[in-house]
């Protein structure tokens, strides 16, 4: 069987890899990594643990004053807080296992927690 100068061996060899690294592919690299909890951590300890999948809107006591968290349709984010530039609540939706926002000022942070988290380190 000779098609495009091909023998039966290299064809069979080309399937078996295409099949492996799509074997791979699916273990390794798509995995969803959807959270199904966030912990609110305040000052370094765990404040309160949410399912992603249920509405909440919590407000949490921070040094400089309330900080206001949502949490919707499989994501949290910062709606509200008093720090000065509001990084926290631009880092907008958090939906991957790892991922955080922090509000280092009210020290206020969250953590989208999975069992196969999106990262395993975060360097700044």
């Amino acid at each position: 069987m000779r098609r495009w100068g091909l023998t039966r061996g290299d064809s069979v060899v080309l399937l078996l890899a295409f099949i492996l690294v799509a074997g791979l592919y699916v273990k390794y690299w798509h995995s969803d990594g959807h959270g199904a909890e966030t912990l609110v951590l305040l000052d370094g300890k765990p404040w309160a643990r949410l399912n992603l999948f249920h509405d909440h809107d919590l407000v949490v006591p921070g040094p400089l004053g309330e900080s206001h968290i949502q949490v919707r349709d499989g994501q949290v984010r910062f709606t509200a807080s008093p720090c000065a530039n509001k990084l926290c609540v631009h880092t907008g939706w958090l939906k991957q296992g790892g991922e955080v926002a922090i509000c280092l000022p009210n020290r206020v942070s969250l953590q989208i927690l999975a069992s196969d988290p999106r990262f395993d380190a975060i360097n700044f």
